[in-house]
């Protein structure tokens, strides 16, 4: 159906032909269900201390590094650039505007006058006495005992004793964090701006004001905290006696609140029946005192009883008179009962039992809307619902005026911004069947939430404001949830999904945490992968907000393996993008080789490494490079800090472990290359005697291999003398130590150049070259003692030398070629070819 163009089978056709408009909602609260153009996401920008925090509802929330420079203060969400450098205090006005807002909301209908606090002035001078000492006090009373109504007054006497006036807050499920970030935001003005802890810390420091904690959860160290964290503050605490008792060492004073007495009683009851009690009514109060042990709530409750006790009689008296609006009458089967009576000591008082637990009999005697009303916040964990709400929930236009009428039989409290089911009314309507239909209830209360969070007219801070209602949803239906059908969603992931954004933007991060939670778990019982994965991508972030950088990264890992397996693009970018920023500030990059941290290696070049000499060169393992490589010295100064990670981490060791392996198989293969090309010392070795042009061949007439003569050192060519190598290694048998022999003779020079290359890399010596003159200096190369004769005789190639292209030329096996000197020094004079003796030679003719 489209609301657009529309056919005539859906309003049918006027006199024109034209399809009419279609009829407005006559309820506004009322959701329109037609076909509707989606909504732009909401995207909300935070400063979050040294970060800057996108929250985005459709692909997950982005985060980054705040740019040098970029202030902080009001209007932070807004923009970047026009706001202060440091977040100011708010105004006298913007306070009182502030606190008016943070009171919660007055029922609809007439106003009713304030009930005036009875038996407590004593304790009201004693804690203003303490408060302007600037002394911290804490006042414990039972549930009902009229602590809220007294921490009320005070607070009106406490006006002008701070500069920055009187802040109130509720404790109510709020940790030592969310009481710190509530008075920085109630004293100064810096929306969409969360601190980080240090500078939070600095900045509470200088606020001094009177602060009201009503329903104080803390106590112990965390309540220390509190009180050290704000050194110019005096609080005034309100608690119940099971809260945690603070410190022994703490400067907490501590006021008792107790019961009233029976006079204080019976004035109460007056009060709230309008009139003054019978005999029988005040013996009836006298034992309701008794039983209670003097709780002003139950005196408000038993006036409600007695103001309903007369309203029936009135209406008794009504019906029997005139016979006029009996339709009408809600409680027809008590007053069918006494009509026709037409005396109201006909209509008993309640009994004792009654009176001790009054929500099921109050209840029975209030409307409809307010009964249902009752039956939703059971379902909620005693939250009441905000009377703009109510509406819509209970399917009655007028159902706000509900939350009077339970405002004035004493069945609800006030609890910061919103409503409660007062102490021990939820345990009473339970018993009395309000409890059968909770789920149902709760999951009506989801749907409509999930509407409600989502609607662009809705700002953050109105959910926030609901905040205990919708997690009480979330956390009734979410284990109820199942596998939707197609073309449907289920409610807990959508009111999860519409929630959890809000929160993040209201700063409200501890319920944004417990939505996340839920919603994490909902999507898990949906198969909702999607949901899922954008579930664990803002937990991840929400922990790189807190510095819990081990948690983030699994979150986030988490995350990225759910988007990858669904193709999630989008939501990939900003995973990998919060993984980057948790990895830069762990200083874990992927890929970093930890092995060279405290080692100092060169600056690293887009270059091939140089192969060792006559090396093979090595292949070195690749990576991708996901990130440069950072190199870092370990300071000495303590032991490493060692973390037990995964993920990115194990890859990254997995990365070192190969690059390492690698990195050594190169450097062992390259010194056994080294090592083998430059410790040939044997002289003898028929490897430096084989060349391209080779200096033996095959004789024609036995076959074998000739041998190498000496030649002949009588022509001009001679370029020195040399003392030939020994053979013998001597008594280490290691070649080339001092205890070898020394050999007997001389040895002369090869007549011919030798054809193989030398290892110094000079120009092979089968090329013939100028002989130098016999007079050019050289080291000398006689013997100092006797040498002994060499034993050994030079090995047989066991290759067939290839057949040269020219004629070939017979090294001396005497000595090294090209005239090594015996300390192992080359000469670099050759012969000349014009004495070259080609005459074969035998190896007995080997010195």
């Amino acid at each position: 159906m489209d609301p657009n163009t529309r056919g005539p089978e859906e309003y049918g056709q006027d006199d024109e032909g034209t399809a009419p408009r279609p009829r407005p909602s006559r309820d506004p609260l009322t959701p329109d269900f037609g076909h509707q153009a989606p909504a732009l996401a909401r995207t909300v920008r935070l400063v979050v201390g040294e970060h800057l925090l996108t929250v985005n509802p459709v692909d997950g929330s982005e985060i980054e590094l705040r740019p040098p420079g970029n202030p902080v203060g009001p209007g932070a969400g807004e923009a970047a650039g026009d706001i202060s450098e440091r977040p100011v205090k708010r105004t006298p006005e913007q306070r009182a505007e502030a606190e008016r807002a943070a009171r919660p909301p007055a029922p609809a209908g007439p106003a009713r006058p304030a009930r005036p606090l009875q038996g407590r002035q004593d304790e009201r001078e004693q804690l203003v006495r303490l408060l302007a000492r600037g002394r911290s006090v804490r006042l414990t009373g039972p549930a009902g005992s009229g602590r809220t109504s007294l921490l009320d007054l005070v607070a009106e006497d406490c006006e002008d004793l701070a500069p920055d006036g009187v802040v109130r807050l509720t404790g109510f499920r709020r940790t030592t964090a969310d009481l710190l970030g509530d008075l920085f935001h109630a004293v100064y003005d810096a929306p969409r701006y969360r601190p980080a802890d240090d500078d939070l810390r600095a900045l509470v420091r200088e606020i001094g004001a009177v602060v009201v904690v009503d329903d104080l959860d803390l106590g112990g160290t965390a309540l220390d905290e509190l009180l050290d964290a704000t050194p110019e503050c005096a609080f005034l605490l309100g608690a119940t006696p099971d809260t945690p008792l603070p410190s022994a060492d703490s400067a907490v004073e501590e006021v008792t609140l107790s019961g009233l007495d029976r006079a204080g009683g019976v004035e109460v009851i007056e009060d709230g029946v309008g009139r003054a009690l019978t005999e029988e009514e005040a013996n009836w109060a006298g034992d309701l005192w008794f039983e209670s042990e003097g709780l002003p709530l139950r005196f408000v409750q038993a006036g409600a009883l007695l103001a309903q006790r007369d309203r029936l009689r009135a209406g008794a008296d009504a019906v029997d008179a005139f016979g006029v609006f009996e339709d009408a009458r809600p409680f027809t089967d008590t007053v069918d009962g006494l009509a026709g009576a037409g005396e109201a000591e006909e209509i008993p008082l309640p009994s004792l039992g009654e009176a001790a637990a009054p929500a099921p009999l109050l209840a029975a005697r209030l409307s409809a809307s307010a009964r249902a009303t009752l039956r939703f916040a059971v379902a909620l964990d005693g939250e009441v619902p905000h009377q703009a709400h109510l509406p819509a929930l209970v399917g009655d236009t007028h159902a706000d005026a509900a939350l009077g009428e339970l405002a004035a039989c004493g069945l609800v409290s006030p609890v910061g911004t919103r409503y409660r089911l007062a102490a021990g009314v939820r345990t009473q309507l339970e018993a009395a069947g309000y409890a059968d239909d909770a789920e149902e209830r709760a999951r009506t209360a989801a749907r409509h939430y999930a509407w409600w969070a989502g609607h662009p007219s809705v700002t953050p801070e109105r959910v926030c404001a609901e905040a205990d209602a919708l997690l009480a949803a979330l956390t009734v239906i979410v284990p109820a949830t199942t596998r939707p059908g197609d073309d449907e969603e289920a409610t807990s992931v959508r009111l999860a999904r519409t929630a959890a954004p809000a929160f993040a933007a209201g700063l409200h991060w501890s319920a944004w945490e417990n939505a996340l939670h839920e919603g994490a778990e909902a999507a898990r019982l949906a198969g909702e992968s999607a949901d899922r994965a954008y579930f664990h991508h803002e937990l991840g972030v929400l922990a790189l907000c807190g510095g819990q950088l081990d948690r983030a990264r699994s979150e986030l890992e988490a995350s990225l393996a759910l988007r990858g397996a669904i193709a999630d693009k989008r939501g990939t970018v900003a995973g990998r993008r919060a993984l980057a920023l948790v990895a830069d500030r762990s200083g874990d990059v992927p890929g970093l080789a930890l092995a060279t941290v405290g080692e100092e290696v060169p600056e690293a070049r887009h270059e091939e490494s140089a192969s060792p000499p006559r090396g093979i060169q090595a292949a070195l393992p690749t990576h991708p490079p996901e990130a440069p490589t950072v190199v870092g010295r370990r300071e000495p100064a303590g032991p490493p800090v060692r973390h037990n990670r995964g993920g990115l981490k194990s890859l990254a060791k997995r990365n070192l472990v190969a690059a390492g392996a690698g990195a050594l198989l190169v450097a062992v293969l390259g010194t056994v290359v080294t090592l083998g090309a430059t410790s040939n010392n044997d002289a003898n070795d028929p490897s430096d005697r084989v060349g391209v042009s080779p200096s033996s061949s095959t004789g024609a007439d036995d076959g074998g291999l000739e041998s190498d003569a000496p030649g002949d050192d009588s022509g001009s060519a001679d370029t020195g003398e040399a003392t030939s190598r020994p053979t013998d290694p001597g008594p280490d048998g290691t070649m080339g130590t001092s205890d070898d022999p020394t050999a007997t003779g001389e040895a002369r020079p090869s007549s011919e150049p030798s054809s193989s290359q030398e290892p110094g890399g000079g120009q092979p010596s089968g090329t013939p070259r100028p002989s130098s003159s016999s007079t050019s200096s050289r080291p000398s190369t006689t013997p100092t003692g006797e040498p002994s004769t060499p034993t050994g005789e030079p090995s047989t190639p066991t290759e067939d030398p290839t057949t040269p292209t020219g004629d070939p030329s017979t090294p001396s096996t005497g000595g090294p070629s090209a005239g090594t000197s015996a300390g192992g020094t080359t000469s670099a004079a050759p012969v000349s070819p014009s004495t070259v003796d080609t005459t074969p030679s035998t190896p007995d003719e080997v010195i």
